[in-house]
């Protein structure tokens, strides 16, 4: 297995898409409830497998993370080639987790109290999706990009 098996609750969000999936290797509800009971190792073999199809799929058009925590963002431009990251440090007693934080460092990102570093890095193991995905697990979250446009163009 690439990542990780989905959910229960993404499973059955995607029931429809799994139905389909199922069916392309010629397998219908009857025979999948067969096999569940009675070959629960295929059972989760064929879930391992469209649980990669699918966050293949979601990584591939995944163009930017971002990741809270209470006193430091991440934010992730993901390219093809290499990932970009602003990290920004707040050093005050302030809570970015919460809205009035938050709402506070966007109207004061030149703050003396805060400071904005920038890099960029080719992928670690030319895996774009595998590092994207760990990104994910360790808390980030695929986003539209606004907050990292948004001090993009500050730091500029």
């Amino acid at each position: 297995m690439k990542y990780r098996q989905l959910t229960k609750e993404q499973f059955e969000s995607l029931h429809q898409e799994f139905a389909r999936f199922l069916a392309s290797q010629n397998i219908d509800a009857t025979e999948w409830k067969q096999i569940k009971e009675e070959k629960p190792n295929v059972a989760e073999d064929e879930m391992n497998v469209f649980s990669d199809v699918v966050w293949d799929d979601v990584l591939d058009k995944t163009k930017y993370l971002e990741h809270f925590s209470k006193t430091s963002a991440n934010l992730f431009k993901c390219e093809n080639e290499e990932i970009h990251r602003i990290a920004i440090q707040v050093n005050w007693d302030i809570n970015l987790l919460e809205q009035e934080g938050f709402e506070w460092l966007l109207k004061n990102p030149m703050d003396n109290s805060v400071e904005v570093f920038r890099g960029t890095k080719p992928y670690n193991q030319s895996d774009r999706n595998a590092e994207l995905f760990d990104l994910i697990e360790k808390g980030s979250a695929i986003s539209k990009g606004e907050i990292y446009e948004y001090f993009n163009q500050l730091i500029s």
